[in-house]
This record gives C-alpha cells, structure tokens and sequence, in this order.
C-alpha cells in the first residue's frame, strides 16, 4: 500500500493532497442518521393534544378531455397488465399512513387502523390524499374504465396520522416547525407512532407518502422516527417512503444538487441542503423519487444520496375518494390541478412490492428491497440521486429469481439472495465513512512528507541542465 500511495503522490502531488482532503466530509455536512439503541415508539391511539377542523375538505376534479377508458400512462410504463400474469398481491396488508383512506367500492378490502388526527377510525380523508394513495396500491378493476391499482387483491390498512385540514384546537402550529409532516396537523412524532401500530397490526408493506424537510443544519427530532422504520425493517415490513416534493413556500425549500455519481457516497452526503425523514433512512426505507410521463426525473422531486428508485408521479389517475368513481385533479384557488408529487410515486413502488411479497412469501424486507433495486432500470447506467437505481420494474422484479425457462437455455437458474446479517443495534456507517477518508488521506499526507523533498531535488536537477 505504501508503495501504491508514493507512486500516487509521485504523479500528483500536492494537488492530489488537496484534492484528497477536500473529499473528506465538512465538519458541518450532513452524514447518514445514526440510529441509537432503544425500543420503538409507541402510545395512544389518539391525537397528543386536542385537535380541530380548520378548513373544508379538498374538492375533486378531472381534467377537461380524460379519457378513463385508456390505460393510464404509469399503468403502461410499469407494464402492470403483464405483472399481473405472476402476482396481483394477494395475502399482502399494506398499511396506508396518511391523510385516511375513504371507504370505496373498489377498495373491497380496507380495514381501519386508527387515527392520530381526530377521533375516527382511519377511514375518513378529507384532504383526497390518503385515498389516492390507497388506490394506487390496490383499487380494483372495473368494467367501466382501464384504472386498477398496482395489486389489486392485496389489503390496505388504513391509519390516518396527519391532515392539512386539521390543527391544533385554538392555535395554529408554526409554518417553520422543523417536525412538521403536513402544513395542518401532523407531526414526526405521531408519524414514528404509526408505523409501530403498522408493524404490529401485522402489515407486511408500509406506504409512507409523507416528509418532513429541513434545511442542513436545522435541528430535527427524529430519532423515534429511524427508531420506527428500524423495528419495522427488523421485523420484516417493508416501508416505502416519498422523497418529498421542491416548493419554495412549502416544508422542502431547497433543492438538493444533482451530483455525481462517479463520486463517493460520501461526497453526494456531503452536498446535501435539503434533509429529508424518513427517506434519508435508506438502511431500512425504499426512498422513491417521481417521473414525469416521458419517464425523466420530475423537477419537483427532492434529490438525495438516499433516493433508492422512481416512479411515475405526474398526472396521476386514482380513486375519487367523494364517490364511487376516479379523479385525476384538485380544484383549488388557482383552479384545476393535475395529481402530481412524490406521494404518488411511492405507492406505485409499495404496490410493486406487495406483487413481489405475494408472489416470493419467503423473501425477508432486505432481500425484497434488493431486488427492487437489482431490477430497475436507469438510463445512465448508474445510480443517480434523482432517480437512484432507476425506474421501478415489477415485471422484472416478479421474475428475477424464477425467470423463464426458455430465458436461459444455457445458464444455471440464479441464485436467491443470501439474507443479510442483523442490523446491528447502532449504525455505525456514518462514523466508518469519516474515519475511512479521514484515514485515507492521513495516510498520503505521511507520504508527502517523505516524497516532496525528493521532488525538489529532481527538480533542482533538471533546472541545472
């Protein structure tokens, strides 16, 4: 190694010193969360303080010219009728946290898991935001129109734990609570609570289409939240998480640099303005980014080392949570508004997941995250913080391990994935990370003590020729 190092500085010098260094993370950069020893959060059933309607619900629309009668765009860029062939997610419960979920005709198998909101049950939304969600996981077909969710035979469990519509009962929260989950009422704590209830009402998928966002180096408490997605990771749930969508007068301000992904890891950690929970937990979440209907990444979609694939998230088709039909719009001040955000590309990945679950029962949360990933498609060959390994591929996920016979004639069929070892109860990977380039460059430094003088003798030589 020595050897290798002095060669290395032979040719770079200090240059490469300085380069070495600069590599290393700021003292103030972002690293990876650490999650800390303890047992996950838990409490009632219930919001923590008393809560109150401050607005009216959402109003629905569609968008002048729909045609429902053709497949939607995401339905064909996830080759869903082909999926189907394999799996349509029976025997997976995905559990929906959220705004709610609406009881709908097309949602035959929805159960109510409690409300962190106000005092229901789960199945009320009225933000239309939590159904829309729930649909396309697992809206069933119809003969009146070519929409069905992701895996139509799978259960969604429904847990309502935050709402634009809701705050707390005679005040209002802050705009710039960093704990934030929802411009209402909603918080990381009660976030870290439900996916707990999630875990233990036996979910095998959890659909987060939620955020919390703060810029670089505003406190963020949520050491409950990595708490939560770590015992359900440990006890076999999948969770699938949004990467948050750009709005300048919203909770993601900020837009995280593109970065490169020929750089280390690190570095792309070190870049970081904007942070996101619980997607940058990517040990134990699938973080999912959005696509426009072209397929490239949408501009809207926060960027992060953590982002692990993508999904269609613009102009969006789904359940109409007022009645028995669909929608594909919000009627607001500014008019009519197409369904767009990183919210409905996540329950895309989370239906994927469920075929997945459905089809390969045997396969731990790692192994399925795994092959998410294994089996997504990127255009530049290499995993990006748009986009991270690509675009999400359920076909190809649903016959990795047992593809056809005929598709390899001459090889031996693939292996499955060996399971992980446990998780160990302190994630360490942010300390490794600084120590490793630390080091590294400690090293070289030691080096350039001995090989400079050299340089400037041979130098000198040259000089007097």
């Amino acid at each position: 190694m020595t050897t290798r190092l002095r060669r290395w500085f032979a040719t770079s010098g200090t240059a490469g010193l300085v380069a070495c260094l600069a590599a290393a993370p700021p003292v103030h950069a972002v690293a990876p969360p650490v999650v800390a020893p303890g047992p996950p959060p838990t409490g009632p059933v219930a919001p923590p303080q008393p809560t109150e309607r401050i607005t009216d619900c959402g109003v629905t629309a569609i968008l002048p010219q729909s045609d429902f009668g053709l497949a939607p765009h995401a339905a064909q860029m996830l080759a869903l009728t082909e999926a189907w062939r394999f799996s349509r997610g029976a025997g997976q419960r995905v559990a929906v946290i959220d705004t709610g979920v609406s009881r709908h005709p097309r949602l035959p198998a929805l159960e109510a898991g409690g409300d962190y909101v106000s005092s229901g049950d789960g199945l009320e939304d009225c933000d239309a935001h939590g159904t829309l969600v729930a649909g396309i996981i697992a809206a069933a077909p119809s003969p009146d129109d070519a929409f069905a969710g992701v895996a139509p035979e799978a259960t969604i469990l429904s847990i309502r734990q935050h709402s634009g519509a809701y705050d707390l009962a005679g005040t209002r929260r802050s705009d710039d609570d960093p704990n934030a989950v929802s411009s209402g009422y909603g918080d990381i704590i009660t976030l870290a609570r439900a996916i707990t209830r999630a875990v233990d009402l036996g979910a095998t998928v959890i659909n987060l289409s939620v955020a919390a966002c703060v810029p670089v180096g505003t406190p963020i408490d949520d050491a409950d939240l990595g708490r939560a997605v770590r015992y359900a990771f440990e006890r076999d749930v999948v969770v699938v998480a949004a990467a948050g969508n750009i709005d300048p007068q919203g909770l993601c301000g900020v837009q995280n640099p593109a970065g490169d992904p020929n750089l280390p890891l690190e570095r792309e950690w070190a870049s970081v303005q904007t942070v996101v929970s619980p997607a940058w937990y990517s040990d134990y979440v699938l973080t999912v980014g959005a696509l426009t209907p072209n397929g490239e990444p949408a501009e809207f979609s926060v960027r992060g080392p953590w982002v692990d694939v993508a999904a269609p998230g613009e102009m969006i088709t789904s359940l109409d949570p007022r009645g028995p039909g669909l929608m594909n719009a919000w009627q607001d001040q500014r008019g009519i508004q197409p369904v767009n955000g990183t919210s409905f590309a996540a329950p895309f990945v989370s239906g994927a997941v469920a075929l997945l679950r459905s089809r390969f029962p045997d396969l731990s949360a790692a192994q399925v995250m795994e092959v998410i990933k294994r089996t997504a498609h990127t255009a530049g060959g290499q995993p990006s913080a748009d986009t991270g390994f690509g675009v999400v591929d359920p076909v190809a996920a649903l016959t990795y391990l047992l593809p056809p016979v005929a598709a390899l004639p001459d090889r031996q069929a693939p292996q499955p994935i060996a399971r992980p070892p446990q998780p160990e109860s302190v994630d360490l990977r942010a300390r490794n990370i600084a120590l490793t380039v630390s080091g590294a460059c400690i090293a070289i430094a030691a080096v350039a003590l001995g090989v400079l003088p050299a340089r400037r003798r041979s130098a000198g030589g040259g000089d007097g020729e």
